[in-house]
């Protein structure tokens, strides 16, 4: 059978075997051909940009409202994919509350309907040339989720309650990932990665049962929020003098809360009403500790 790969430069350096039951879902990254169009249509208005310095002054306008509207289009487009992300790695998930990819496709389509104006007098090419690029931005990107998944049959109130936890936590990690990155240690990433991972495992057993919010509140708030402030505390001294005890402490604190995390989540999935709960008052002093 195959085996797991550990090495010094695993996030797993143990190579011990995963145990499936505690095994996260993974977020999906950004599908490679979606990455490239996003990236690709933030170079699109720059061909307006430059006709535009080249006319006059009707022009210009006319090149530079192009431009902007391509741009602010370009963006819905990036943040609508990452929705759609966030959507897909959810078991039970509400639709976005903004459509961005349907207000991209909007916005290109008048972009393309004015950029055109400008060298047509008739309105209607602009206006098929304009129709016809907001289709094929449907076409490339898709739409966005008109609909909530995994919620038939759920309390509304326990669905809300779960999907601001979730939200909060997700912050949470945002903070420490961002943190890390002061610390200029790419192991010490990998192991902040390794723990979201982890994290997020949790948030979407919660969301597959919102009955357990309850149980596992703490870790999505109390915890969550002392592992941000530690990592913050911990990359800017870090930063400055590369204390190798910090370092030690820091990774032992993280190897604590990853135990704690799998634990919760195995105990979830198996339904478990055993308390896997460490004393918060315990975990506080080794947070306070570490700061």
């Amino acid at each position: 059978m195959a085996q797991r790969y550990g090495g010094k430069y695993s996030p797993n350096p143990t190579g011990d075997p995963v145990d499936p039951g505690t095994q996260p879902m993974v977020m999906a990254d950004t599908p490679t051909g979606a990455g490239m169009k996003s990236n690709l249509l933030f170079a699109l208005p720059f061909l307006f940009i430059f006709k535009a310095f080249a006319s006059p002054a009707y022009g210009l306008f006319v090149g530079l409202g192009t431009a902007g509207l391509l741009i602010l289009a370009a963006w819905l487009t990036r943040e609508g994919i990452k929705a759609q992300m966030e959507y897909d790695a959810r078991k039970v998930a509400r639709r976005p509350a903004i459509p961005r990819k349907l207000f991209a496709a909007c916005l290109t389509g008048a972009a393309l309907l004015l950029g055109t104006m400008g060298w047509q007098g008739n309105f209607l090419y602009p206006f098929l040339f304009g129709m016809l690029g907001a289709f094929l931005h449907i076409g490339a990107f898709g739409p966005d989720p008109l609909k909530g998944k995994g919620v038939e049959g759920v309390d509304q109130f326990q669905t809300d309650r779960v999907a601001r936890a979730v939200d909060e936590g997700e912050t949470y990690l945002a903070g420490m990932k961002d943190a890390i990155l002061r610390a200029n240690d790419g192991k010490l990433e990998l192991r902040v990665d390794g723990f979201a991972t982890l994290a997020r495992g949790l948030f979407r057993t919660i969301e597959g049962d919102p009955g357990d919010l309850t149980a596992a509140r703490k870790y999505l708030s109390i915890y969550l929020m002392g592992a941000r402030d530690a990592t913050v505390k911990f990359a800017d001294v870090y930063a400055r003098n590369r204390d190798p005890k910090a370092r030690a402490d820091y990774e032992a604190l993280l190897g604590d809360l990853e135990t704690n995390f799998a634990a919760r989540t195995k105990a979830l999935l198996n339904d478990s009403h055993t308390d896997l709960d460490v004393e918060i008052a315990v975990l506080r002093d080794r947070l306070k500790l570490e700061g």
